[in-house]
């Protein structure tokens, strides 16, 4: 790239967009898209993919075309490009013919710098004859992780984007995606035919973010309390597995004083329009949503994500906590985890029509999940070294903050595993427990196995402490449900040396939740530091007058300006 092209991307960085410099690999993603070639680019959440392909659209001759798979999200990226100046329109099923066609005539016009287009209309044979005919100066895939069959967000039409390189070979392509593994790289690669592009993969990791998971125990209480003690007033996420369990938990919060609103696939698209736009538009919302939200959100003052199930996979973990956070102050990622889940997300894959390849990567990725959740490590660690990176302890997570206790419980786990063999292996995780903790419930005695050798064996710990050391023997793949069996709980192969006395088990000893101190801010970060009293009102003011001109606008507050440049 000449040195003239260069100082023409700074210079639109600079003046379109505001930013004093490049960050990272920017400046050479920006350089080769630029100059006519393709590019694959792993950025996490809030690294600032988007200028990647935004900045080579405009010094390039034509038109942008940008693959989003959010229609909802497409009005806002075209607002924010506007109060930039930046000619952007976007094609998708929310238009009426009449916008539609402006839309298409300044494109032919060659008015428009980037056009969003939703993947089912690219590719359409009238939209792909329309790129036919003008100047595209590149095509950006976002979300690109939709590609892999593997993904936690798999999109069918994405496969089909091939057809872009086999239609437009000269034009440059950038794909683009916060979260992939090794796998679900070479799978983008394959299947968008980029497998000469140049690869970029930036640090995974995300220092603004506090990882914290802990044992349910009455969730909704425990999401209440982490909002209110460290939370209140703030925008933030809460992921829950089923639309029910979403619906139930936004009113739980508006009862108590939060403002919720509820977000699912189940829900009418003018109601989900609506909610989206009030979480990206106003200050404070709590959205409470299953994972239909939240791919491509760009609001960047969310402080919290919290999980009230367990994530399928670490990528889509990583995914949805990635959404916190994106200015670069201190955000939480919060998770409550127990047995249920893990039962649950095993039924889940068991009871799935997939085939049984698929079926065994999605275990593994499960099984990685719950590594994250009974490491006795740091939790950053652990997920770095997923994707390949290495860290040193980050001296922020809840691990870090008050690690774990680890003890011998070889003895204890050889007890819960004879329990499952002398009920027969034909129970669930409540029978076994009282069992073995010596409780004559009335199915215990119906199947007299207050008779057992094992009843009451376990007596000297709570039932607590067992459903903690059951849930990690079912993580080391020790204990296995049967759903066939309504849920019996059976051993596996692996528990046989455990049961001889062949090897040493390792786990976590149980403890309640403590509330976490957050480490103390670098020295000099200036925009994290604490304001005084005055300067806290004065920034209220201003967050008022954001809020102003965003309604005049009609665009999100952050588009003004993010609460990092207020502060």
């Amino acid at each position: 790239m000449t040195n003239s092209l260069r100082e023409r991307a700074l210079h639109v960085l600079q003046t379109v967009f505001g930013y004093p410099a490049f960050r990272g690999a920017q400046a050479e993603i920006v350089d080769l898209v630029a100059s006519g070639q393709d590019a694959l680019v792993l950025m996490p959440t809030g690294g600032g993919k988007s200028l990647c392909y935004q900045i080579p659209a405009l010094l390039r001759p034509g038109c942008g075309i940008v693959v989003s798979p959010l229609i909802a999200l497409m009005q806002d990226q075209v607002d924010a490009l506007a109060e930039l100046g930046v000619r952007a329109a976007f094609l998708n099923s929310s238009q009426d013919f009449d916008e539609a066609m402006r839309t298409e005539r300044a494109l032919r016009r060659g008015e428009l710098d980037l056009l969003y287009i939703a993947p089912e209309r690219l590719l359409t044979s009238r939209c792909l004859d329309m790129l036919d005919d003008v100047t595209i100066a590149l095509f950006a895939i976002d979300e690109a992780h939709c590609v892999s069959q593997w993904g936690h967000d798999f999109r069918p039409e994405y496969i089909r984007l091939s057809v872009l390189h086999e239609r437009y070979p000269q034009v440059p392509r950038i794909a683009l995606t916060a979260t992939a593994d090794a796998d679900t790289r070479n799978e983008i690669a394959e299947r968008l035919q980029l497998q000469a592009a140049r690869e970029f993969v930036a640090s995974f990791d995300r220092p603004n973010i506090r990882y914290q998971i802990v044992e349910k125990d009455q969730v909704r209480r425990q999401l209440l309390e982490f909002i209110r003690e460290e939370h209140a007033g703030d925008a933030g996420i809460v992921y829950c597995l089923s639309r029910k369990k979403v619906e139930d938990t936004a009113e739980f919060l508006n009862e108590q004083g939060i403002r919720a609103l509820a977000y699912h696939a189940g829900m009418d698209t003018a109601t989900r329009a609506r909610h989206q736009s009030r979480f990206l538009r106003e200050d404070g919302v709590v959205m409470v949503a299953t994972i239909a939200f939240g791919m491509g959100i760009d609001k960047p003052d969310v402080r919290f994500v919290a999980h009230l199930d367990l994530p399928k996979s670490i990528e889509g973990y990583y995914q949805e906590t990635g959404r916190a956070g994106r200015d670069g102050l201190l955000a939480d990622a919060w998770m409550a985890y127990g047995l249920q889940d893990v039962v649950q997300q095993r039924r889940m894959i068991e009871e799935s029509e997939a085939d049984i390849a698929y079926k065994r990567m999605q275990s593994s990725r499960l099984d990685a999940m719950l590594g994250l959740c009974e490491t006795a490590g740091c939790r950053r660690v652990h997920l770095l070294q997923y994707f390949g990176q290495s860290s040193e302890p980050c001296g922020n997570c809840d691990t870090c903050l008050s690690p774990p206790f680890s003890f011998d419980a070889t003895e204890d786990v050889q007890k819960l595993l004879s329990t499952i063999y002398r009920v027969g292996q034909r129970f669930g995780a409540v029978h076994v427990l009282d069992v073995l903790r010596g409780v004559a419930s009335h199915r215990v005695k119906q199947w007299q196995h207050q008779t057992l050798s094992t009843f009451g064996i376990g007596m000297d710990r709570t039932e607590a402490e067992w459903r903690a050391m059951l849930r990690q023997t079912m993580a080391q793949g020790l204990v296995e449900v049967d759903h066939e069996q309504y849920g019996a709980l059976r051993l596996t192969e692996a528990a046989r040396p455990v049961l001889r006395g062949e090897t040493v088990l390792m786990l976590r000893r149980h403890q309640k939740p403590l509330r976490q101190r957050r480490a103390p801010a670098a020295a000099g970060d200036q925009a994290q530091a604490s304001l005084s009293g005055d300067q806290q009102a004065l920034f209220e003011r201003l967050r008022w007058w954001r809020m102003e001109m965003a309604r005049v606008h009609n665009v999100p507050a952050y588009v003004i300006f993010h609460d990092a440049t207020l502060r």
